[in-house]
């Protein structure tokens, strides 16, 4: 079976298996585990994985789950890429994205995509644990566990495979779902599946570990959260977190964990001022308007919060749910004096000025922010959507075009330039930016779409419509390669 005859869902259903099931033995490492990453022979090629990851992931952002947050996901990539770096296989290009789900639960997906439910995040006591979480899911993909489950998954046949699949698709979102989608598999094929899960599981746990130390976290955070979670199932006694679901968790596993504690220095590691201000903003995004900004008033007035600066942020962003952009800014302005700045304060507060109608202020405020933050993403995005908002085309175009100068992989960036070629009436290059959005996405038959849209507009000088015929004779071979 060729990858690219899989169905999207089938894939979408797979891939979310991040340690449901294992393969094959290796060599047996100094702790006693089998090194099961270390195997010779994997079914899927790393390039094949990264166009199984790619394709999944432009299924994922169009799901209703997708968290589509720059913010928050900016801070993920930036927690993750220095675990990644220190991982035994940064090379792969991790990418991390949340998705917006209270249950607790991360998963690693085919090419290094790695889910992170806001419900995690809030979960977790410190940014060491989160750490572990993450350090964990990115072991599960250099140790190549996803590779070696899709192969022995085709050797035990379709429809059984699916159904599995189905069933831990389903214990992401819903647990209780889980039985219902295993009904017509066989029992014994899916305990085949699930067989050496622990074992994935333990690797996983021994090489996140020295992740975690060599990235300069805390390494007792990962036992720290996994022995939480251990002591909370007596709680949820059916009902379990999701990830102890998918990530079976005993008392064998703590004990590894904290036997590699036992000779290693304490080392508290302080919280970054952007893991605070990332959770306060997925706590504000909760519940209605009115309920975040309770929620938030009620910790500042009681003195309930161990970070008055992530609390005041976390107001601000509740506040700007309910519009009330004047009480925003007054907010910020006093944190941004006793805290100091961050690009997401400076984003919300020069957001602020332009929505309560100080447009030249709020131009600027967003101006001197990009002079200091300049790869700050949701910056980007937001001070181009006001340029579009307010009717500022050209300018907005001119942005664009610097800006993908100098990242020519932002697709969020070509959509927002799409927009800004419409409006000036520049109808070949706005289905040539759209185009070039989906082709980073993975949507190849979309993007060769919008080229032949550009191709037939009639406003196109010749260098337009050359670079537009070449990139879709481009696009057209990279498609029937990958139909082969």
């Amino acid at each position: 079976m060729t990858f690219s005859s899989l169905p999207r869902g089938f894939l979408l259903a797979l891939c979310l298996v991040s340690g449901a099931a294992g393969l094959a033995w290796g060599q047996v490492g100094d702790d006693g585990l089998p090194e099961l990453g270390d195997s010779a022979d994997t079914e899927l090629s790393m390039q094949a994985e990264k166009k199984i990851g790619q394709e999944i992931m432009s299924e994922i952002r169009r799901h209703a789950l997708y968290l589509d947050d720059p913010e928050v996901e900016a801070y993920l990539n930036r927690l993750g890429n220095r675990l990644a770096a220190a991982s035994p296989d940064p090379g792969i290009g991790f990418y991390f994205f949340p998705v917006n789900d209270p249950m607790i639960n991360a998963f690693a997906m085919f090419g290094g995509y790695i889910g992170v439910n806001s419900g995690l995040v809030l979960a977790v006591q410190n940014e060491s644990e989160l750490a572990g979480v993450l350090a964990h899911e990115i072991s599960h993909v250099t140790q190549r566990h996803l590779a070696r489950d899709f192969a022995r998954k085709k050797q035990i046949g379709g429809a059984t495979l699916l159904a599995i699949a189905a069933a831990i698709l389903a214990a992401h979102s819903n647990p209780d779902m889980v039985g219902a989608a295993v009904t017509g598999a066989s029992a014994g094929a899916i305990q085949a599946q699930l067989g050496f899960s622990r074992d994935f599981e333990r690797e996983a746990d021994r090489v996140g570990f020295q992740i975690l130390q060599k990235a300069g976290f805390d390494a007792r955070g990962m036992s720290a959260f996994f022995s939480r979670l251990q002591r909370a199932t007596r709680v949820y006694e059916n009902n379990a977190p999701v990830y102890l679901r998918t990530h079976p968790l005993g008392i064998e596993r703590i004990s590894d964990m904290q036997n590699r504690e036992l000779n290693q220095p304490y080392h508290q590691v302080p919280d970054s001022l952007e893991f605070q201000l990332a959770r306060a903003r997925l706590q504000a995004l909760r519940g209605t308007p009115a309920e975040a900004v309770a929620h938030f008033q009620k910790l500042l007035a009681e003195q309930k919060t161990l970070n008055v600066a992530a609390t005041q942020y976390g107001l601000a962003v509740a506040l700007a749910r309910k519009k009330e952009w004047t009480a925003v800014e007054n907010t910020l302005s006093a944190l941004r004096q006793e805290q100091g700045a961050s690009p997401m304060i400076e984003r919300l507060h020069a957001e602020a000025r332009v929505r309560r109608g100080d447009l030249a202020g709020g131009l600027a405020a967003f101006r001197e922010a990009l002079r200091r933050y300049p790869d700050a993403a949701a910056l980007v995005y937001t001070y181009g959507e006001v340029l579009l908002e307010n009717r500022h085309f050209d300018e907005a175009q001119a942005f664009f075009e610097q800006r993908l100068r100098k990242n020519m992989d932002d697709a969020r960036l070509y959509t927002l330039q799409a927009r800004a070629y419409a409006a000036l009436g520049k109808t070949g290059q706005q289905h040539w930016a759209l185009a070039e959005a989906y082709a980073l996405e993975g949507a190849l038959p979309a993007a060769i779409e919008q080229l032949e849209l550009a191709q037939r507009a009639g406003n196109n000088d010749f260098y337009t419509s050359s670079a537009i015929d070449a990139r879709l004779r481009q696009l057209r071979q990279k498609q029937a390669e990958t139909t082969k």
